[in-house]
């Protein structure tokens, strides 16, 4: 066996608080922009066989059972114990919990108390910006205030994180925006924003990056699948690359969050340059039986220090449980694997399992 005793999920979002009905519960399962096809169910895919194998035996149920069975089991037990015996069941020992999506999802002290682990905050920088956008009557007061609530972050957040790549493309002028570039671009989104507006202009996305560089903490970029809306072509990683040398040099980590199916691309980032690392972990609950396969091709190109691991979840405690454990799962597949054949001894595929699933995370973070 490959031991992972501490887990570190390196990117996560909180659960729902509420109780789920099917349709909501499966638009959630397939992270999708609306319910399934007539006559299909989202419980037909990776995802979903993966939960059915995963989530029931930590509900008192039989692996593999019906969905409709194992959703009233859900609504027999609540929504709060349902989270809690997930969550602890899971194995995760640390929550970096991102709080940017909206949705009456719990926050990291919750995560924290229902899964029996450690929590910290990471904050989104566009739905940030949106919020000081909402009580700033002016340009100046919104760069102003802006401005303060980044520095007031950096002080409690391990990390910001940005979905520049979902709002715009990550093909992003690599360079700082200048002053007068900033307030021209700030004027004309306020001027055209309705209330809870989305910020997407490219030059304050590019302001709020350098803004999160020059805090100094780590600094999260989603790349490949991961949010609904996207345009795969306008995420691939390798658009990054000059930003990615402007960045070199200024004592700051850059984390490619999600990648597959761009997962190559990320991985020779972070082999390239040595502030870059990036994600293993989220793509897995996607790809299920096949997670194995995608694990080995990350470590075909990304240096064993430059690995974390994450579950990427989002509103279901059952995909912190499928991240986690198709994790561990394929970790053991891959690494056992090199074991038996020889290519690697015992003792480093342990060392190297540990710097993925915690240890990695702990030095990028600054985690105790």
């Amino acid at each position: 066996m490959i031991e992972t005793p501490f887990l570190v999920d390196q990117h996560c979002h909180g659960v729902l608080r509420r109780e789920l009905g099917l349709g909501t519960f499966e638009a959630r399962l397939g992270r999708t922009e609306g319910p399934p096809a007539p006559g299909t169910t989202l419980f037909d895919t990776q995802t979903g066989f993966a939960v059915r194998r995963w989530c029931p035996p930590l509900l008192g149920l039989e692996a593999h059972c019906p969905p409709a069975r194992y959703l009233a089991r859900r609504r027999e037990l609540g929504a709060l114990e349902t989270g809690r015996r997930l969550l602890r069941g899971s194995g995760i020992t640390t929550y970096l919990v991102d709080t940017g999506p909206p949705g009456d999802l719990s926050g990291p002290g919750e995560m924290a108390a229902a899964g029996g682990a450690g929590a910290r905050e990471i904050v989104r920088l566009e739905p940030l910006a949106e919020q000081v956008a909402d009580t700033s009557g002016t340009v100046e007061s919104f760069l102003a205030n802006l401005a303060e609530a980044v520095h007031a972050c950096a002080g409690h957040a391990v990390a910001f994180s940005s979905v520049a790549g979902v709002r715009h493309g990550l093909a992003l002028a690599p360079e700082p925006p200048g002053p007068g570039e900033v307030r021209g671009a700030a004027g004309r989104w306020l001027a055209g924003r309705e209330a809870g507006g989305e910020l997407g202009d490219p030059v304050l996305l590019r302001h709020l990056l350098w803004s999160a560089v020059a805090s100094g903490l780590p600094l999260q970029l989603h790349t490949g699948l991961g949010e609904p809306g996207l345009r795969l072509d306008r995420t691939d990683p390798v658009l990054l690359t000059e930003f990615v040398r402007a960045t070199a040099g200024l004592g700051i980590d850059l984390v490619l969050l999600h990648g597959y199916p761009h997962h190559r691309q990320a991985a020779h980032l972070a082999a390239v340059f040595p502030h870059v690392h990036t994600d293993a972990g989220a793509a897995l609950a996607r790809t299920g039986v096949r997670a194995a396969a995608v694990l080995a091709e990350v470590l075909e190109q990304a240096p064993f220090g430059k690995v974390l691991f994450s579950t990427g979840a989002r509103g279901l405690p059952e995909l912190h449980v499928v991240g986690a454990r198709l994790f561990r799962e394929a970790l053991e597949r891959v690494l056992g694997t090199w074991v038996a054949e020889g290519a690697w001894s015992r003792t480093d595929a342990r060392r190297v399992a540990r710097l993925i699933a915690a240890d990695n995370a702990a030095r990028v973070y600054g985690l105790e």
